[in-house]
């Protein structure tokens, strides 16, 4: 039965993304939508079931088979299915956020000539997601990982016609290429020294892994668990946008919105989250590892909020709050608060597909222009899209009583109270963080809400809400904005809820050290007052305000005074100055030197053509003996015969 429900939670948005994919032109743009809402809804519908079995009905944890691929060697290669309190958590929230896009998707896109494709595209990727955080394997989670990246590659250059977005989607595609190697080389380590590719039996080896030491380089040994979760986690790094290999989020942009928000909120980027959290067993037994996640996560979390400040695309501030919110869930995974990680992963989702969504309903209001210099004043133009925003804005800068507020203020919390090396560098990143957080987030709402209208006059005339399949999913996510924080914060985050799910070493469980002050929901609101980050926002916010609304000259001031700081930003640190002018540069550059080295002189020139050439010469000059003379042919052999006698009687 529950093997059954399983496959049809997987299954459903696969049928569904073939049917609107293959058949799209017969069934039409109603059967395309109707049919993929109705397989993402089943996936949602049968998601609650299991969430409800697993966590209320006290099921116990699904780990079986489906079916076995291949076997080689002894190493079993398989389907099958891991359903704990972690894995029904991921499903519900990847499949409710996809099925809001879903309807969503319906009047963004309602003009488009690939609306079919799209559909099915974005189903597929729900499909590709729930098959990666349901796997009970690495074979699986691989499938799933590459799925994931594979879909995403033909969801940013959706509309192929744009240099830019083809350019975004290779770029995608090429960077997590980078992490997907290291990726793949952990998996083969864990392989090596388990000889399976099932989960509990690498859990159970870890012990021996985290014993054993290699050499790498001579005169080096290398601890095998450090090794091993490094390259699993420069995986995460490639996904989940993190440091150096962030550069590809950003851009993915250039697709189009409901994309934007299913990346960013439930599918591709949180993959690297849920595998680190996943992995706890193996990345507890590996200091070296945490420490090397936490600063990765720290380093990304401030200072690619920084760019917020001084982006004026309103898909891209969004984008790269993404960015700084996906650190703050690495630095949670570091400080060993997986719970706290995966708990701000649940409430980010929720209202990061708000401001996405809410950010394309603008974007339609404004007939498709994204630049918050050209908005201004549509408050009242669009009330529930600006209040919808400004719920998803207050969650997202943990506003007291809102989802985000319990997520972020505890994992600050946790990292305060983490002894991993490299906790106080991060300590300090998240709390900056804060009000760098407040600040792009209010300098977004206010620059494109409030203040005077700057838009043209056309589009002014023609301002109005979004219709009701764009404000009715953005109104059903600002629900668990504003709620989900009360109803799941004490036993997601202090309970017990991921017991068996998440490992967690003694010495490094901080969360468990935080629960016995927690008194409920309320307590835990209030006395955030006693501490520095709920300050630290309200100045971000009142600094926007201050800056953009009160006394707009500033900021144009300031960018001229601080012009070399801003060239930095507004450059994006030269990641994209680097990859583009020396590593991909020099990669076309040594292609063209192989090319010409390998293929042009020694293939092409020594090899097919110079053999080619060679032959040609000697058949030039062995048809010169072909005379046509019998007495030539005569005295050929006598000659030819002399020679083999003299040989034979030499010889001898």
């Amino acid at each position: 039965m529950m093997q059954n429900v399983l496959l049809a939670i997987v299954l459903a948005p696969l049928v569904a993304a073939l049917l609107a994919g293959l058949a799209g032109r017969l069934i039409g743009r109603a059967g395309a939508h109707s049919v993929t809402i109705l397989g993402v809804a089943t996936s949602f519908v049968l998601s609650l079931w299991v969430f409800k079995a697993q966590v209320w009905g006290g099921a116990p944890t699904f780990n079986e088979p489906v079916y076995t691929w291949l076997v080689t060697d002894g190493i079993r290669m398989q389907i099958g299915f891991l359903i704990d309190h972690l894995t029904v958590l991921m499903m519900v929230v990847v499949t409710f956020v996809s099925l809001m896009v879903h309807i969503y998707t319906i009047g963004y896109m309602h003009d488009d000539d690939g609306y079919q494709r799209f559909f099915a595209y974005i189903s597929l990727f729900t499909f590709a997601m729930l098959t990666l955080v349901m796997s009970n394997n690495f074979l699986q989670l691989f499938f799933g990982w590459e799925a994931v990246g594979v879909v995403s590659y033909l969801l940013i250059g959706f509309w192929f016609k744009r240099p830019t977005a083809i350019f975004a989607n290779l770029k995608a595609f090429l960077v997590n290429r980078v992490g997907d190697f290291g990726f793949l080389l952990g998996i083969a380590g864990v392989v090596y020294f388990t000889g399976s590719l099932d989960y509990q039996t690498a859990f159970h080896f870890a012990p021996l892994i985290a014993a054993s030491h290699f050499t790498l380089f001579e005169g080096q040994t290398w601890n095998a668990m450090s090794v091993i979760c490094i390259c699993l986690f420069i995986g995460a790094m490639g996904k989940s946008a993190q440091v150096p290999l962030h550069v590809w989020l950003p851009d993915s942009m250039e697709g189009p919105t409901p994309i934007s928000a299913l990346i960013h909120a439930a599918t591709m980027v949180t993959a690297g989250i849920f595998m680190v959290a996943r992995m706890s067993p193996l990345f507890e037994l590996s200091p070296t590892a945490l420490s090397f996640v936490i600063v990765i996560g720290a380093t990304t979390a401030l200072f690619m909020g920084f760019l917020g400040i001084v982006n004026n695309d309103i898909k891209r501030v969004v984008a790269y709050s993404t960015l700084s919110q996906l650190g703050y869930m690495t630095v949670a995974l570091g400080a060993s608060a997986y719970g706290a990680g995966i708990f701000h992963l649940m409430t980010h989702a929720f209202f990061k597909a708000l401001l996405f969504l809410a950010a394309g309903s603008v974007i339609i209001a404004m007939h498709h222009e994204q630049d918050m210099r050209r908005m201004g004043g549509l408050r009242k133009h669009l009330p529930i899209t600006y209040w919808t925003s400004l719920i998803g804005a207050l969650a997202l800068i943990g506003f007291p009583g809102f989802s985000g507020f319990f997520s972020k203020d505890a994992l600050i919390e946790a990292v305060a109270g983490s002894h991993i090396p490299g906790a106080r560098y991060a300590e300090f990143c998240v709390t900056a963080g804060v009000y760098i957080t407040a600040l792009y987030t209010f300098r977004m709402i206010f620059m494109t809400f409030h203040g005077e209208e700057r838009m043209d006059a056309h589009t002014r005339e023609h301002l109005h809400e979004s219709p009701w399949v764009v404000t009715v999913p953005l109104v059903l996510l600002a629900i668990p904005s504003v709620a989900i924080g009360w109803l799941t914060v004490g036993p997601v985050l202090f309970g017990d809820f991921f017991h068996g799910a998440i490992i967690v070493h003694p010495a490094n469980d901080v969360l468990h050290e935080m629960a016995g002050e927690f008194h409920g929901p309320l307590s835990f609101t209030l006395r955030a007052f006693t501490g520095l980050p709920i300050y630290l926002a309200a100045a971000g916010v009142a600094s926007a305000w201050f800056l953009y609304l009160k006394r707009p000259d500033i900021p144009a001031t300031l960018r001229l005074r601080l012009a070399p700081l801003y060239r930095v930003l507004d450059n994006k640190y030269g990641f994209d100055w680097v990859n583009e002018n020396v590593i991909a540069s020099g990669s076309r550059s040594l292609g063209r030197l192989f090319f010409r080295v390998g293929d042009q002189f020694l293939i092409d020139g020594a090899l097919v053509n110079g053999s080619a050439r060679t032959v040609g010469w000697l058949a030039a000059v062995t048809r010169h003996v072909q005379s046509g003379y019998l007495y030539h042919y005569a005295f050929a052999m006598i000659i030819g015969l002399s020679a083999l006698l003299a040989y034979m009687l030499l010889g001898h």
